[in-house]
C-alpha cells in the first residue's frame, strides 16, 4: 500500500539557494579575515551574512521560495 504526502520542499528554491551562496560567502571572506586578523573586514562579513538572511526573506516573500508563486515544482 502506497501513499502520497507532500514534499515539503527541503529549501530547494532559488530564494534558499541565493541565501545560502551569499551566506557561504560571508562565512568564507570572515574565517579568512579571521586568520588574518582583520577585524574590519570580519565584521563587514558578518553584516554580509545578515545581507544573505535578509535576501533570502525578500526573495521568498516576492514568491521565489518553497511553492511560491513563480516557482515550478520539481518532481524526483
Amino acid at each position: 500500500m502506497s501513499t502520497e504526502t507532500a514534499e515539503p520542499g527541503h529549501g530547494h528554491s532559488p530564494a534558499a539557494w541565493t541565501a545560502v551562496t551569499i551566506m557561504l560567502i560571508a562565512f568564507t571572506i570572515g574565517t579568512v579575515a579571521f586568520f588574518l586578523d582583520l577585524a574590519w573586514l570580519v565584521w563587514a562579513s558578518a553584516g554580509l551574512l545578515v545581507v544573505g538572511l535578509i535576501v533570502g526573506w525578500v526573495l521568498a516573500r516576492a514568491g521565489y521560495g518553497v511553492g511560491g508563486a513563480k516557482t515550478t515544482p520539481s518532481t524526483h
